[in-house]
Formats: C-alpha cells, sequence, structure tokens
C-alpha cells in the first residue's frame, strides 16, 4: 500500500512556515541558559539575604524587649545588687544571653546599670544594649 504525497494548500504552506519561523535557534537557547545561569544564583542570593535581614530584625524587636523588662524588673526588685552579671533567658527565649555592666557614674552618685542582650543569627552573633541610672544603695 503506497502514502500519496499530500498536495499542500497556500493556507497549509503558511502554516508551515510559521511553525518553522516560531522554533528557537541553538544559539538562542544557549544564550537564554548563559542569562538564567547569571540571573538564577543572583536572585538566591538576594533572597538569602532578605531572609537573614527579616530574622534579624525579629530577633533584634524580641531581644530589645527581654532586655528592657529584665532591665525593669532588675532596677524595680533590686536584683541588680546581689546577682551574678550573666545569665541565659528561661524557657522560650533560652537563644538569648544576657549581661549586666555596672560602674559608677561620674556626675552623681548614681550607678550606670547596662544590660546587654547576645543572640546569634546563622552563625553570628549580635549585641542588644538598654540602660539606666539607679541611685547608689545607702550603706
Amino acid at each position: 500500500m503506497k502514502f500519496a504525497a499530500k498536495k499542500m494548500t497556500p493556507w497549509s504552506k503558511r502554516a508551515h512556515k510559521r511553525r518553522q519561523a516560531s522554533a528557537f535557534t541553538f544559539v538562542e537557547v544557549l544564550a537564554a541558559m548563559l542569562f538564567m545561569a547569571i540571573v538564577i544564583p543572583a536572585a538566591v542570593h538576594g533572597i538569602t539575604l532578605a531572609n537573614r535581614a527579616g530574622v534579624i530584625a525579629e530577633r533584634k524587636t524580641k531581644a530589645a524587649q527581654l532586655a528592657d523588662s529584665y532591665l525593669t524588673e532588675l532596677v524595680v526588685t533590686e536584683q541588680w545588687q546581689s546577682m551574678t552579671p550573666t545569665g541565659t533567658f528561661p524557657g522560650v527565649h533560652n537563644a538569648y544571653q544576657w549581661r549586666l555592666n555596672q560602674r559608677n557614674w561620674e556626675i552623681d552618685s548614681m550607678i550606670y546599670l547596662e544590660l546587654e542582650v547576645l543572640f546569634t543569627v546563622q552563625g553570628r552573633e549580635h549585641v542588644i544594649r538598654t540602660s539606666t541610672l539607679v541611685e547608689e544603695p545607702e550603706a
């Protein structure tokens, strides 16, 4: 059984030419792959930096809240006078460490208290500091 060649009409010739013209050349495909090889790593790096910045901002906010509330508690209860100068926050905040520094204030008979809250994001340590002045305890 022989198959007869199909005769092309003017409409089918145009459709055939359009199909041929719509294909990509090898050079165009290589150029697109090169472009993607440059753009994708840059985009991924940008997304990673944005994510890191978001995590740092979130943790700084939490560290500032912890520092402010803990320093207020230390001043109100006067625990700053007789406590160890370092520690870790309990419970869900155990990724945050604190350090209390105190020194005499030069102007009046007051004590300068500074509470540092330390935390780590992706291997880098960050510090939030808050401070206040308290009266020297009477002897």
